[in-house]
């Protein structure tokens, strides 16, 4: 298994793909914008989730876990999936009316993250590979005690706990005015759903967002997108059916190329320029990609590709105008 991180004396790929393909295809910029059909679909689950809680109130607790598994699940994990649509502003052109969607979209959840999840998505995009600044890569102390199946499994069921409180140690922010708004709608949502149907409904939605982030296909997607699988690349899409229900989030080479084109939007991307990802390793199962993370003794939290500051273009142009971006 890796015992370091792989590091890259470049910047990260994207960038320099977007301009040869941008100047290649100047037609791909009429896929940029947001999509408003976004608020039908996340309207339609959040009321979808919030049905399915209201009717587990009277089962027995081994039927509410199968049915959060198998079920809610899929749901909440859409859901997340849609707080990162949001996070880039692609379902209305204005970024507050994407930000109170994102609050709504985050309620079946269960746990305030939408607001909080943008602050550092953006810089996952903007510092990628960075340590420190890009929250998404692995720590050393995870690195160093990640070190076999075992630990492996145990890292894999809890790794939404992991990348929910990472940033909170690598990179912590001060929360504002957002970030207290979403608290407030969350746990007056929460208590509401208490008062009126009791607590195993809130359970249901908690058990559906821990265990659709851990061993779960809908999972997979955490691992399969920037874990070194084929060295010396470091993103990678995955082209499956579940890009159905995660806002096509697999054609992550794609959306790290153009954050601008909505997911709806990325399987066009591919089709207008096809010979840029042709020779890139791609995913077909997010299932393989987690069986293969556990089982393969060569893969671990290391297998990320990490850069220096000075190897970023938009560090570089910060410390030109005298703002210092360190990891």
């Amino acid at each position: 298994m890796a015992e370091e991180f792989f590091w890259s004396e470049s910047d990260e790929p994207h960038a320099l793909r977007r301009r040869q393909m941008l100047a290649a295809y100047p037609e791909i910029k009429e896929l940029f914008g947001p999509d408003p059909s976004g608020f039908f679909k996340i309207s339609g689950v959040v009321l979808l989730q919030i049905c399915a809680a209201a009717l587990v109130r009277d089962l027995g607790w081994p039927f509410i876990v199968l049915l959060a598994y198998f079920f809610g699940a899929f749901l909440n994990h859409n859901l997340f999936l849609a707080i990162h649509e949001l996070s880039h502003n692609l379902v209305f052109a204005t970024p507050l009316l994407n930000k109170i969607l994102g609050i709504f979209a985050n309620l079946p959840v269960g746990i305030p993250m939408s607001i909080t999840f943008q602050k550092y998505h953006l810089d996952h995009h903007n510092y990628q590979g960075i340590q420190g600044l890009d929250v998404d890569i692995p720590s050393y102390s995870e690195g160093r005690i990640v070190r076999n199946t075992a630990s492996k499994i145990v890292w894999v069921f809890f790794q939404l706990f992991f990348y929910a409180l990472r940033p909170l140690f690598v990179n912590p922010k001060p929360p504002g005015l957002w970030e207290a708004l979403n608290l407030s709608a969350q746990l007056l949502f929460d208590a509401a759903l208490v008062y009126f149907a009791g607590y195993k409904p809130l359970a249901f939605l908690i058990l559906s967002t821990f265990l659709g982030g851990g061993l779960h296909p809908m999972a997979g997607h955490f691992i399969s997108e920037h874990y070194v699988f084929q060295k010396g690349q470091e993103t990678y899409s995955y082209y499956g059916p579940l890009n159905l229900l995660t806002w096509n989030v697999g054609y992550h080479n794609e959306h790290h190329d153009f954050p601008r084109i909505p997911g709806s939007k990325l399987y066009k991307l591919k089709q207008i320029a096809p010979e840029f990802y042709e020779g890139l390793a791609s995913h077909s199962s997010w299932i393989e990609v987690i069986y293969r993370y556990i089982t393969d003794p060569t893969i671990g939290p290391f297998c990320r590709t990490i850069r220096r500051p000075e190897n970023n273009m938009l560090c570089r142009r910060l410390n030109e105008m005298g703002i210092k971006k360190s990891s």
